[in-house]
């Protein structure tokens, strides 16, 4: 029994430390790719796909929570020592309540939604750069910003992704509470599951304010992360093809 209960409670942490917002962290799991990162034989609807099972807060959730944020923040104010009831503090609680619910807006989106009507069949193998997209999102751990550029590149496998959509999967998983790699990953894979690419590179550029404005206060300290799938990871020259191109 003891035995039993051990092996249950394994499973269930490594479930845990594998989920990332609907993705994968680790070993990424892909449909149709091998865990190396390379294309497979296998079929992909074998394996269920991630970015479509994504929405976890709706339009009537946000006016059903929002007075409980407000008033969230009316205890925060008092407790950082000042008076709600002053003129300027009025309506702060509601402003900054509405505020959050905004920047954490991807939680009501899914990708799916995004993409459906944007993926063409197209027979064009050469690397598709989107560049110097911005980004705006919340550190999970202090809720402070997070800003900068990403810059998305992929190798089509007869399907193209309207270029707009690059930067609306960019917004889904940036407006949210979030860690910059966990962030890089995600946009990674979902472009891989939903079109099959030969291969995805994610390079995030940004600056973050718990670095700036507390603890180590580097004003201009930034964060780089990659997420490189596929031929990206495999294949020396594509890489750096990719990264030559969104430096220049």
């Amino acid at each position: 029994m003891e035995r039993s209960k051990q092996k249950q409670m394994n499973q269930n942490e490594n479930e845990a430390d594998s989920a990332i917002n609907g993705h994968f962290d680790g070993g990424v799991k892909i449909p149709g790719w091998s865990a190396a990162g390379t294309p497979s034989t296998a079929p992909s609807s074998s394996v269920m796909e991630s970015w479509r099972e994504e929405r976890t807060r709706s339009l009537e959730d946000n006016e059903i929570s929002l007075p409980s944020i407000a008033a969230a923040y009316t205890t925060i104010l008092r407790g950082l020592g000042e008076d709600p009831q002053r003129q300027g503090l009025l309506k702060t609680p509601r402003r900054a309540a509405t505020a959050m619910q905004f920047f954490t807006k991807g939680y009501q989106e899914k990708i799916i939604d995004v993409l459906n009507d944007a993926i063409f069949d197209e027979d064009h193998d050469e690397m598709v750069i989107v560049k110097d997209i911005d980004m705006f999102s919340m550190c999970e751990h202090h809720l402070v910003p997070i800003f900068g550029r990403v810059h998305i590149g992929y190798l089509p496998n007869k399907r193209v992704l309207g270029l707009s959509k690059l930067a609306r999967i960019v917004e889904i998983y940036s407006r949210r509470l979030q860690v910059q790699e966990r962030l890089t990953k995600q946009i990674a894979v979902a472009i891989t599951e939903a079109l099959q690419p030969a291969g995805v590179g994610v390079v995030v550029e940004a600056t973050h304010m718990c670095m700036v404005m507390r603890g180590v206060q580097k004003m201009n300290s930034k964060t780089v992360t990659s997420t490189m799938l596929g031929v990206f990871r495999e294949d020396p020259k594509t890489r750096d093809e990719f990264l030559t191109l969104i430096r220049s």
